[in-house]
């Protein structure tokens, strides 16, 4: 026979429930914006609206023109007094966004941790950022100026809205529901995404017979990709609820102050946290791996093996799908032997796949997209047991300023990857050994991930453990 305790219980699980049900949908909103405007769309698009910017300038200057529609042969585009190619807009442009990033994201963490007003601070940001994106459809012609400008923005937006959104997940599930609910959140994101993304190409790739051209198309591409964003937004903010009271009572402007100062005492006392530090720092290593290989493997097709355009938008496809059940698959794995040795498997698929990927040949679709299946495999769940492990080690009520060093981590050490498979390309004259160096980072993780406690490091921050971790 039930008791009243246990009715307290089961309705405290429905209600749990129901938020971890719409906390999932902001995966699959947000995910539109890195998949379909930042890795497909806006690179090219950006770069064409430069090049178009260069090309008027130097008719107008008298000045050699660009040669076969180059972006960097003549192509030079001016920003506060600084001339360069406008084939190098977009590699500026996304380093300059970091470092934008880096400075606002602590910030907005605190001030979230400070307010407990989460909920608000996922729609602002969320918001913001959806719009920011439908607002790169109205750059045309030579303005680039105006998308670099807009994509600012909404990388913010898009930023700081994750850093709130994964905040919630410490909140609304207990120790042995996080590792399926970060991974579901991980596997819908992916398949959320890849339909987006598809819906997209199918009107690029028919943009003839739709009477519109290829910019045409992509402009249209961004104005789904900010409906779509901001329409999901919508299911979790109806669903989630705020958990803890605010740490001060400060509103508006002194709002910010306060945030600075909460930011500062958790700097300080993150010294007494080793072990939290230990696990993002053997993140950040891996992960830099797993979003260099997500970057190059395109440029690796096209350069390396030969493949047409229509075989790499293939390749983006099929990863996005099996990214999903990939997704689920650890939450599964994850639920049977704990996440840290599901993530330490995880690792070695990666460096399995990346030696498959060296040995394909040339012109060879099948073992191309067998590649990519592996690839979708671990894609998402490396990351998505990595955000669950991590929300146990954070301190309570600090969720939102650590998960802001979490995403900040990753942004600031993006670069490491990259410059190894360049230098490493440049050196050999080859990518191939270029993508097999990608290893070392994968290898590094495995090995330090074994030496990080991760249950004393739950313990030491006062967190209830998980029974498998």
């Amino acid at each position: 026979m039930k008791v009243k305790g246990d009715d307290a219980a089961d309705a405290s699980k429905t209600e749990r429930r129901r938020e971890q049900r719409g906390w999932v949908w902001y995966d699959v909103a947000n995910s539109v914006f890195p998949t379909s405007v930042v890795t497909v769309f806006f690179s090219l698009y950006l770069t064409s609206i430069a090049t178009n910017a260069a090309k008027a300038d130097s008719a107008l200057n008298g000045a050699n023109p660009c040669a076969n529609d180059s972006a960097f042969d003549h192509c030079d585009v001016t920003f506060l007094g600084t001339q360069f190619p406008a084939g190098s807009l977009w590699g500026y442009l996304l380093s300059v966004a970091t470092v934008i990033q880096v400075l606002v994201l602590p910030v907005m963490g605190a001030i979230a941790d400070r307010t407990q007003n989460k909920k608000k601070m996922l729609a602002a940001f969320a918001f913001t950022g959806s719009a920011a994106t439908i607002a790169l459809a109205t750059v045309s012609g030579t303005n680039w100026t105006l998308g670099v400008l807009f994509f600012i923005i909404a990388n913010i937006g898009y930023g700081a809205s994750v850093v709130v959104y994964y905040a919630f997940l410490p909140e609304i599930a207990t120790p042995d529901e996080r590792d399926a609910l970060s991974s579901r959140g991980w596997a819908f994101g992916y398949l959320g995404g890849g339909v987006a993304l598809a819906i997209q190409l199918a009107i690029t790739l028919s943009a003839d017979s739709l009477g519109i051209t290829s910019a045409d198309a992509a402009r249209i591409a961004f104005v789904i990709s900010g409906v779509w964003w901001a329409g999901f937004t919508f299911i979790p903010l109806t669903r989630l609820t705020e958990h803890q009271r605010p740490h001060g009572n400060e509103h508006g402007g002194s709002v910010v102050s306060a945030g600075f100062k909460e930011l500062g005492t958790t700097l300080k006392q993150a010294k007494a946290f080793p072990l939290t530090l230990a696990f993002l720092g053997t993140y950040l290593i891996y992960t830099d791996g797993i979003a260099t290989v997500a970057n190059v493997s395109a440029q690796y097709g096209s350069v390396e093996l030969k493949f047409e355009q229509q075989t790499l938008i293939t390749v983006i496809l099929i990863v996005q799908f099996v990214a999903f059940i990939g997704g689920v698959l650890h939450g599964f794995v994850a639920k049977r032997i704990g996440a840290k040795k599901t993530i330490l498997g995880s690792l070695v698929v990666w460096i399995v796949v990346i030696t498959a990927a060296f040995f394909v040949k040339a012109g060879d679709e099948m073992q191309f997209y067998l590649v990519a299946a592996g690839i979708g495999i671990v894609l998402g769940g490396t990351n998505a047991l990595s955000r669950s492990v991590f929300s146990q080690m954070v301190p309570p009520g600090r969720e939102a300023q650590y998960f802001s060093l979490y995403e900040v981590g990753e942004r600031s050490t993006s670069w490491l990857g990259p410059l190894v498979f360049a230098g490493v390309g440049q050196a050999t004259g080859s990518l191939r050994p270029a993508i097999l160096a990608l290893i070392i980072f994968f290898v590094a993780g495995f090995i330090l991930l074994i030496f990080v406690p991760v249950r004393r490091a739950i313990k030491a921050v006062g967190n209830a453990e998980p029974t498998l971790v």
